[in-house]
């Protein structure tokens, strides 16, 4: 293998400790859920940080492209690490960004679903694309800081099929599957990035008309007919617009901070 010599300039003299402490400022850890693995993935956070590259997930072309760029932080939405290694070497993709990543001096940090559960997180991103107002909680936690997915309310009350329609263009959903829900306009939306349909009966319980989530298994789409609407988006499509939120927080954060956005589609998802 070819010895790769990489130049960075550091604009400012900030610590990628420094950009991780505004993440967490706004998305502190103790609000991922217990099955997540946020935080620091890979690398030091004592080195000083030439620039921050933000992707939703951590692959190797985002790993090259940070190099390429010369940034030496890669934020992503998704953890690199969820399960464990049991070793680090070529067989599959997780093991190759691995070493990648060291080998190019880099440090991977992940914010989570401690993100999609902040105030103003991931879920009010989503709400705020769509114009919904009123946006609180869908299920908060008991010391209210924090909770899963949001409901809103729509300026006016719109056919079903509009709705629908209109999500597909701002989320820029190439296949959205819903079910048949009631034949009455609707108002109240509840809202959930990634995985959401868990929160299919509370948005029912809590008044929701239509509830919107990036995945939903095929048996959970029977039963609402009566109830309300139910929609899939896609796990990529409906957090797509993470990247943009990061880009504030640490912008807001560190103006001075070079920061990019991963531009290419990391969905491994393809659509004939």
């Amino acid at each position: 293998m070819a010895t790769i010599t990489f130049f960075r300039t550091f604009a400012v003299e900030m610590k990628i400790k420094e950009v991780v402490e505004a993440l967490e400022r706004f998305a502190p850890l103790p609000l991922q859920e217990d099955y997540d693995n946020a935080g620091l993935q890979i690398g030091l956070t004592e080195s000083k940080c030439s620039g921050a590259l933000l992707c939703l997930d951590v692959t190797e072309d985002v790993i090259d492209t940070a190099i390429a760029e010369g940034c030496n932080l890669i934020v992503a939405h998704h953890p690199l690490l969820f399960r464990g290694l049991k070793r680090i070497g070529d067989e599959g993709y997780v093991e190759r960004c691995v070493r990648r990543a060291i080998l190019g001096g880099l440090t991977i940090y992940a914010a989570h679903t401690n993100l999609d559960n902040a105030p103003d997180g991931v879920c009010f991103e989503m709400a705020k694309r769509l114009g919904l107002q009123d946006v609180r909680f869908l299920d908060p936690i008991p010391n209210g800081n924090g909770g899963s997915g949001v409901i809103g309310k729509l300026a006016v009350s719109t056919n079903p099929i509009d709705f629908l329609k209109q999500a597909k263009e701002v989320f820029q959903v190439e296949n959205l599957m819903h079910n048949a829900g009631p034949e009455h306009d609707i108002q109240t939306v509840a809202l959930c990035g990634g995985a959401g349909e868990f929160l299919i009966d509370t948005a029912y319980h809590h008044g929701a008309d239509v509830f919107l989530t990036g995945e939903i298994g095929y048996h959970r789409f029977f039963g609402y007919e009566k109830k309300l609407w139910i929609g899939a988006l896609g796990h990529f499509q409906s957090e797509r617009y993470t990247i943009q939120l990061m880009h504030r927080i640490l912008a807001e954060a560190h103006p001075d901070l070079v920061i990019k956005d991963y531009a290419p589609t990391t969905n491994p998802i393809n659509y004939l």
